[in-house]
């Protein structure tokens, strides 16, 4: 019975969402108590692996989010790959509306913060923070609403955290590298030329391309470009069809999924989301920072997402997703601003010290918090499925279907 119960609830959608705010909640508390010494100097500790004179030398910290997340942003480029392929966004119709509504999401809140940090060079850096949506607690979340919410509103979901996902890899490759060091760029190009061969060559076990991507990650690392984008690269270079006709990514995003969701999110959640509250006044709280982060999630998701879906629909460009009511989008655009895991992973690529981190943590999980509790009240307070609008909307395409017959 227990162990029935149990893959049920790993099973569930919103079996990720739960252990993600377990981890952070469990990290603030940490972070609070007479424990925080001891969390702070293992985060702290340096990690070496060295091979004769060459090796690599990083702090705890630096190796769960340069690392361990490199096998998440692995799972996100296998998800890409699978999407694009055979999934959600094979069809440039499907991509349009989510696809422009994930660019609102991202712009928006980026001028929001902006706009409340301008007179602060200091944080100038953090601009993309408020730009991402955290897939899992999304997800996790409107799953806790139940089939009031029509079936395609989690594909609009879906598609929309996918491709939020592929423009914070776009940020990270652009705007987050150090100085670059060309020699190590210029030696990847091996391990890339021989996984593209393997690919080609349809080869069904995928170990080779797993080490060859680890070579990468250390070459990318050496290089200045941030070393989890190893993990998407490598992802794109495992078969989606060998030459048995099996699929060696379906099957390797199939293993990860549960190391991933409740293993290594929650492990940097852990490691990143102890905000420590002592000595924090509201001043702090609404200092241009944190309150940059949290207004970008809560306000600039809510209209960037909304705002750019209307403006599609009411153009004609788009549908509103099949059966759905203007108040269910608003209540995704808000879940939009769930930014949480990826959210904090771009706060510590933006900023190094312990001050501006911590004003980092405190806007992202506000913001999340706030963000998850008005798309799921509006979501709840949403009619059910809209069956006149979504007869209406069907009758229309059987009819956009026929006139060329008559």
């Amino acid at each position: 019975m227990l162990l029935r119960k149990l893959e049920q609830f790993f099973d569930s959608e919103i079996s990720g969402g739960i252990v993600l705010m377990v981890a952070a909640v469990a990290a603030m508390f940490v972070a609070n108590s007479s424990l925080y010494p001891y969390y702070d100097g293992a985060l702290s500790s340096y990690f070496t692996v060295q091979l004769g004179e060459n090796g690599l030398s990083k702090p705890l910290i630096l190796w769960i989010n340069d690392g361990l997340m490199a096998v998440f942003f692995l799972l996100v480029g296998l998800e890409l790959k699978h999407e694009l392929m055979e999934g959600k966004l094979k069809n440039p119709r499907d991509v349009v509306l989510p696809g422009m509504a994930a660019v609102g999401g991202m712009v928006v809140p980026a001028l929001v913060y902006f706009a409340l940090n301008v007179s602060s060079p200091e944080t100038h850096s953090g601009w993309a923070i408020p730009a991402a949506t955290d897939i899992a607690f999304a997800l996790g979340i409107l799953a806790l609403v139940g089939d009031r919410v029509p079936s395609s509103l989690k594909v609009f979901l879906l598609t929309l955290a996918i491709l939020d996902d592929l423009g914070a890899i776009l940020i990270i490759a652009f705007f987050y590298t150090a100085d670059l060091h060309l020699d190590y760029l210029f030696l990847s190009i091996i391990p890339l030329a021989i996984m593209y061969y393997l690919n080609r060559s349809g080869i069904h076990r995928i170990a080779p391309i797993i080490l060859l991507g680890t070579v990468l990650w250390v070459l990318v690392l050496k290089s200045g470009v941030h070393a989890t984008l190893a993990g998407v690269i490598t992802a794109f270079f495992i078969p989606i069809k060998d030459k048995w006709g099996k699929s060696p990514l379906h099957a390797l995003e199939h293993a990860l999924s549960p190391y991933v969701f409740f293993l290594i999110v929650p492990i940097f959640a852990f490691a990143n989301a102890g905000v420590v509250l002592t000595g924090i006044t509201m001043d702090d709280v609404l200092s241009p920072l944190p309150l940059g982060i949290a207004l970008g999630l809560i306000v600039g998701k809510q209209v960037g997402v909304f705002g750019m879906t209307w403006l599609l629909v009411k153009m004609g460009v788009a549908k509103k997703p099949f059966g759905a009511t203007w108040l269910h989008i608003y209540g995704v655009a808000a879940l939009a601003g769930i930014g949480f895991t990826m959210s904090l992973f771009i706060g510590g690529l933006s900023f190094d010290d312990a001050f501006h981190m911590n004003e980092v943590r405190i806007g992202v999980l506000s913001g999340s918090v706030i963000s998850a509790i008005i798309g799921f009240a509006v979501l709840k307070l949403a009619p059910a499925e809209d069956g006149k609008t979504a007869l209406k909307e069907a009758e229309v395409t059987a009819s956009e279907v026929q006139e060329p017959a008559q």
